[in-house]
Parts: structure tokens; sequence; C-alpha cells
């Protein structure tokens, strides 16, 4: 069993910048692939970003290319997700989730979950 537990939302300005974080307590962390979602409303929960177990091998979003960058610490047992450039369309609530494959992962097929951490871009 894993548990997710996200921090860093909250409300900023368009152009400016945060920092998630998704920690995870529980056994073999470093065994999963980790990714965040995010969920506007009215919308549908859509994939952000996915890392794989060791790190090597990220994956993101067309929307956030090139904007967003996830990361993690295994010493740590925690995931981040460095969101710069934000704007209004980056508003909603962020998920943490794990899975056993990249692939899975990036389908949204995630054994885990965070409860969702709330982030809002005014312009």
């Amino acid at each position: 069993q894993v548990q997710l537990v996200e921090s860093g939302g909250g409300l900023v300005q368009a152009g400016g910048s945060l920092r998630l974080s998704c920690a995870a307590s529980g056994r073999a962390f470093s065994n999963y692939c980790l990714g965040w979602f995010r969920q506007a409303p009215g919308r549908e929960r859509d994939f952000v970003a996915a890392i794989t177990s060791s790190g090597h091998n990220t994956d993101y979003a067309d929307s956030v290319k090139g904007r967003f960058t996830i990361s993690r610490d295994n010493a740590k047992s925690t995931v981040y997700l460095q969101m710069n450039s934000l704007n209004a369309e980056d508003t909603a609530v962020y998920y943490c989730a794990a899975a056993n494959t990249f692939g899975r992962l990036r389908a949204g097929d995630a054994i885990y979950w965070g409860q969702g951490t709330q982030v809002t871009v005014s312009s």
C-alpha cells in the first residue's frame, strides 16, 4: 500500500511559477512509475507528466511541454512538478499517481492516487 500526499498548490498570477510535491508513504516507492494529472471544473482528468521508476525517462502532455518539469527523489520518496509560465488554462486540481508500468500510468490506469491540490492561475 502506498499513500500519496500532494502539496504546493495555491494562487499564482499568470506567468508565475509553482512547484508541486507529492510525498509517498509505504513500501517500494522506487518501484513505481509516478505521474501528475489534473482536472479542471467540468472536465475530465487529464494526463500532465510522468516519470519512470528510475527517473531516466519522462513524458509530458503537449500543453505543458517546455513549461513543466517532473522529477523524483527516491531517497525522499517524493515526486515533484515544477510549473513555469503558468496561464489560466493550467487552473485545475492536480493529482499525483503511481502505477506499475509507464504505459499504464500514461493511460491513467494508476494503482494509487493522491487527494489532489488546487492550482489557480489568475490572469
